[in-house]
């Protein structure tokens, strides 16, 4: 079995400055706001430069959306005691580039510009390798998830998973005296499933980590759950699945990590059993096959050989237009409907710059009338 040298990590930008309070008031202000995303608040701060001004133009951006009324812009205050019942919790939210925030999902377009963690932030910043996969497992699927997460655990990488049943639970219990980390839909005090809170506390006992990106007091939905599974990826050199059904969340964790650039693995399973033919598919697709831990150390390998540099600026870096022309707001709204068209084809069909047309898309979205899909698509609501 190969084994990382030291205590690896992987390397960001040093330049990155850290957040003073009032900032990461501000930043929490933003993205708690009416129809502000991840996306959408990189767009507004790399556009006006920080949380603050961002904050100062979302009701004339939002009324210029087409709102009939500005939505509701998180007070200072609602900030404040958000952080401060955090601490009491034993939670620090940090940004992009700031210790215990993964590195390599701080790359990552939707990455959230805080994120909620407890527990070792040492943790956070070692090599990690996802572990995901069906929450009725096999025995024979829990206990090859339990015998991969044990021997990359001796070889040096954290393994991080949804905490939830099945593969997840029995990757985090296998892996607990190594490193691994729990991601959550829900607030750190909304755990889900609830039998898992001692799962939990044991991770955290154990020099382990939990994240979130959810406020204390979130009720995970079922929309929260794809929005978890993109941190599990993100965060990851690569995304193991072991067992899957077709249209399972472990593949939509698959499919975000392909799109995110991680190596994909998957375990084959029986073509008898249905908890293996997502996995089985995925073979068929690309993705890596694997038998045992090396195969998936030998893969990312190479990988961690390539140093991670943090981005200078953010990647949705275009410009924006000050205030589109009527004429132009029109033709691209008009473009627009309930089925999805990409950014690119809106630039061709309207002939407006692609400046304008971010304009236009980021007023909608502000006014609650767009939605931001995968691979670059957009649609009205």
């Amino acid at each position: 079995m190969l084994c990382l040298q030291g205590d690896a990590v992987d390397a960001i930008n040093p330049s990155v400055e850290l957040l003073t309070e009032a900032d990461r008031i501000d930043r929490l202000r933003l993205i708690r706001s009416d129809n502000v995303g991840p996306r959408t608040f990189r767009s507004l701060v790399n556009h006006f430069g920080t949380a603050h001004a961002a904050l100062e133009r979302l009701p004339d951006l939002a009324r210029r959306g087409g709102a009939q009324r500005s939505g509701r812009i998180c007070s200072a205050d609602e900030a404040k005691a958000e952080l401060a019942a955090s601490r009491k919790f034993g939670i620090t939210w940090q940004a992009p580039g700031e210790d215990g925030y993964p590195a390599r999902l701080a790359m990552l377009d939707d990455a959230p510009p805080l994120l909620a963690l407890r527990g070792d932030t040492k943790t956070l910043m070692r090599p990690i390798i996802a572990i995901v996969g069906s929450r009725n497992a096999s025995g024979a699927g829990l206990k090859f998830a339990g015998q991969l997460a044990r021997e990359l655990g001796e070889a040096g990488f954290v393994i991080i998973s949804g905490l939830a049943r099945g593969v997840d639970q029995a990757a985090h219990r296998a892996s607990i005296e190594s490193g691994t980390i729990a991601v959550l839909a829900g607030g750190h005090d909304c755990i889900y499933p609830p039998e898992h809170g001692d799962l939990l506390a044991s991770i955290l006992d154990h020099e382990g980590a939990a994240i979130s990106e959810m406020p204390l007091g979130h009720e995970p939905r079922a929309r929260d759950f794809p929005r978890r599974n993109r941190l599990i990826s993100g965060a990851a050199l690569g995304v193991v699945v072991v067992e899957a059904a077709h249209r399972s969340g472990s593949l939509i964790t698959a499919r975000m990590a392909a799109e995110q650039g991680r190596e994909v693995f998957a375990v084959p399973g029986s073509p008898l059993d249905p908890r293996a033919a997502g996995t089985n598919d995925l073979i068929k697709q690309g993705a890596t096959l694997v038998t045992e831990a090396s195969d998936i150390v030998n893969a990312v390998q190479p990988i961690m050989d390539r140093p991670l540099m943090h981005p200078a600026s953010e990647p949705d870096s275009e410009p924006f237009e000050s205030d589109p022309q009527g004429h132009d707001r029109g033709q691209i709204t008009g473009l627009l409907g309930p089925t999805p068209i990409s950014i690119d084809d809106l630039v061709r069909m309207s002939g407006a710059s692609p400046a304008i047309v971010r304009t236009v898309l980021l007023e909608l979205e502000l006014a609650g009338r767009l939605e931001r899909r995968g691979g670059g698509l957009v649609s009205l609501l």
